[in-house]
């Protein structure tokens, strides 16, 4: 009997043709290219489905975060005979810090050195807040706000704690206080009770402040002469978070570039004028701060 060469080769070589269908079943390189580019395409059209995801869902949980505080604003004065929480300028640039730091509502000064108070979790402890929010550290932190130094990131710091501030013309802020009105701002009103606030609809309490000029948590901008002493913070596409004393919470998109500066350290000289091209957000910022006395 005369053997196929099929058979021949079996008899010969035991699976050899087995193994040929097995690699003959295999991808060739020529195959797998167009895999691979189809699979790069559809990476380039998620990935920044994805981002705009991770971005909206971090606005969310911030605009949460400001509703929270304020949640626990709204609490404290509830408990306190309608005095609100204790709002004070703690700047370290003031040759005496006010003696009663500690009752304020954060006790921290944040700066771009390796100061403690940047990463030191104390203040979430001893901040008169802290009960009325479940004392979490993560509802005073933005989760947009990774922003340290050159001098924090060589030392193996990730973010800072703190990217929240409050309007400087609500509570007690000790000897800036002076016959009904705050002395930064001559002629507008300082809310020391919660029934002082007259329209809790459109008097913002928290905001999210730009990383270069958050401090100590004190935010004003001088509203008779026009001003940014501070920024509010546009991480969010543009837009800062804000809630109210009535306890809801919205966020604003900017309209001029001049208050979007880029989120890192040293990026503006403060105070600064405000210009035409940004008079409409500073408008905005200012009729939600205070009423004229």
């Amino acid at each position: 009997m005369v053997l196929t060469s099929k058979t021949a080769v079996r008899s010969r070589f035991p699976g050899t043709c087995a193994r040929v269908r097995c690699f003959s079943a295999a991808f060739t390189l020529l195959e797998l290219l167009p895999v691979v580019a189809v699979i790069a395409i559809l990476a380039g059209l998620l990935l920044p489905v994805l981002a705009r995801a991770r971005a909206s869902a971090a606005a969310a949980s911030c605009l949460n975060n400001t509703r929270q505080l304020t949640l626990g604003w709204l609490l404290y004065a509830d408990q306190s005979n309608d005095h609100l929480v204790y709002n004070l300028g703690l700047d370290k640039r003031q040759p005496v810090p006010p003696a009663n730091r500690d009752l304020n509502w954060v006790n921290n000064v944040m700066s771009w050195e390796l100061d403690s108070d940047n990463t030191n979790l104390a203040f979430v402890a001893k901040s008169p807040l802290s009960p009325l929010i479940g004392a979490s550290a993560d509802v005073f932190l933005c989760p947009a706000d990774h922003v340290v130094s050159a001098v924090q990131q060589g030392a193996g710091w990730t973010r800072r704690v703190r990217s929240y501030s409050m309007n400087a013309m609500v509570g007690d802020a000790g000897p800036n206080v002076q016959a009904g009105g705050n002395i930064l701002n001559p002629g507008y009103r300082q809310y020391l009770r919660l029934s002082d606030v007259d329209s809790p609809t459109s008097t913002f309490v928290i905001l999210d402040e730009h990383p270069d000029s958050i401090g100590d948590g004190y935010f004003y901008n001088t509203i008779y002469d026009r001003q940014w002493v501070h920024l509010p913070a546009s991480y969010h596409g543009g837009a800062a978070n804000f809630s109210f004393a009535d306890g809801h919470a919205e966020s604003h998109r900017w309209q001029s570039a001049l208050i979007r500066p880029p989120a890192r350290p040293d990026v503006t000289t403060l105070p600064q004028p405000v210009t035409p091209a940004d008079l409409a957000d500073y408008y905005w910022v200012a009729y939600r701060s205070s009423a004229r006395r």
